[in-house]
């Protein structure tokens, strides 16, 4: 079976889902192909902070709805250090807030858009392959239900992830990529009980660190860092909350424990490709970048990237030419390096490093001690924080 689009998407997740969403207001014709079931897609459970421009983009692609209802809004974040809590004022120091609503919640959102406009992505589409980007007709095969189809499009997204197909078929002699290994993983438990806070917790504690979110008002995400490699049945609910009573300090006074209802260690990573185009083949989100979760970064950029991509191909579809397309991986990576500088300095500020010797030791403690004493210091993780300015969101 053959099929002809315009824009061939790869990965049904919330980058795939949204790009495909926008295109449709722009007139441009997508078709979505996902490896997974949608039961499985549906079912993962991701982070889920949010940028203003995140929602202003979630907005403009009529997916909002559930989100304003349901959604908890922070216009600040803690920083726990040696029992310290200083709380850094979004609102006071950047003009902005943080909208709290899972990654699952926002993808469940974008597919019932999907299905209701008549476009559901193409789910369990196996063996999926990516031909001629370097030609004017891309192809894309795949196989679904034992049948083997193709797609003929003139642009291939690849919203596909860190292990997709699509980053790959770019050649290793145009590829260069940067990486950087943390050697420590977050331990996290999802369990149905209030936060112990009104605002997420960022904690430097002794025996490592410690994230206090939240999913809703009544359900609560906490993480601890843990070694690479460890064994999560070494880590039974009541370890976990007794780790983070510790973690914690002074916010642990207001923790409720309870039975998990979700558990799992994920490593943390710092991972740049450029470039982000190659033909006529657009990496967007983790196919291109990999953030550490510290500082909630993952979700937006990868909304940026979409919202950016869009842009260029509905100017060339209206016959504006291929300048802001040539451009969409040169625009897009100065973003993403800003987005990884500060995922990388908000983890090394509040992790334990198992090499860090007492001089390092001495250096977190300044570090947090300027932050507190400094409104400027506080002005720039803010800004950091609620997302620096983006051409693609102008």
């Amino acid at each position: 079976m053959e099929r002809r689009t315009q824009v061939a998407i790869i990965g049904g997740g919330p980058a795939g889902l949204l790009l495909a969403q926008l295109l449709d207001l722009v007139s441009v014709e997508s078709i979505v192909l996902e490896r997974q079931t949608r039961a499985h897609v549906e079912a993962r459970i991701r982070a889920g902070v949010l940028e203003p421009g995140t929602v202003a983009v979630l907005e403009h692609a009529g997916v909002a709805a559930r989100l304003h209802r349901e959604r908890l809004v922070h216009t600040a974040f803690n920083l726990a250090f040696g029992g310290e809590v200083l709380r850094i004022d979004l609102a006071a120091h950047a003009g902005g807030a943080m909208t709290v609503y899972g990654q699952t919640e926002i993808t469940k959102d974008l597919i019932d858009a999907r299905v209701a406009r008549g476009a559901s992505p193409v789910f369990e589409a196996l063996d999926v392959a990516i031909h001629d980007v370097e030609t004017a007709s891309p192809v894309v095969t795949y196989r679904k239900d034992g049948v083997d189809s193709r797609i003929r499009c003139d642009f291939v997204a690849g919203c596909d992830g860190f292990h997709g197909v699509a980053r790959a078929t770019i050649p290793p002699s145009v590829l260069r990529t940067y990486e950087r290994v943390y050697p420590f993983g977050w331990l996290g438990i999802l369990a149905d009980v209030p936060p112990c806070a009104r605002e997420l917790t960022y904690s430097n504690h002794e025996r490592g660190f410690a994230l206090a979110s939240m999913r809703s008002a009544t359900r609560s995400r906490y993480y601890v860092q843990c070694p690479m490699g460890e064994d999560l049945a070494a880590w039974p609910d009541e370890r976990i909350w007794d780790e983070l009573a510790l973690r914690l300090g002074p916010l642990a006074a207001g923790m409720a424990r309870g039975p998990s209802i979700g558990k799992g260690i994920a490593p943390l990573r710092s991972f740049v490709a450029e470039p982000m185009r190659h033909g006529r083949l657009f990496l967007a989100g983790d196919a291109a970048h990999i953030v550490p979760p510290t500082g909630a970064k993952g979700l937006n950029l990868a909304v940026a990237d979409v919202s950016q991509l869009t842009a260029a191909l509905a100017a060339y579809y209206q016959g504006q030419g291929t300048a802001a397309l040539d451009s969409y991986s040169a625009v897009a990576l100065a973003r993403v390096w800003k987005a990884e500088r500060f995922s990388w300095w908000l983890t090394g500020l509040t992790h334990r490093f198992p090499d860090a010797d007492a001089f390092s030791r001495k250096m977190q403690t300044a570090e947090f001690e300027y932050i507190r004493q400094s409104r400027a210091a506080q002005v720039v993780i803010a800004e950091n924080y609620v997302g620096l300015p983006s051409p693609a969101l102008a």
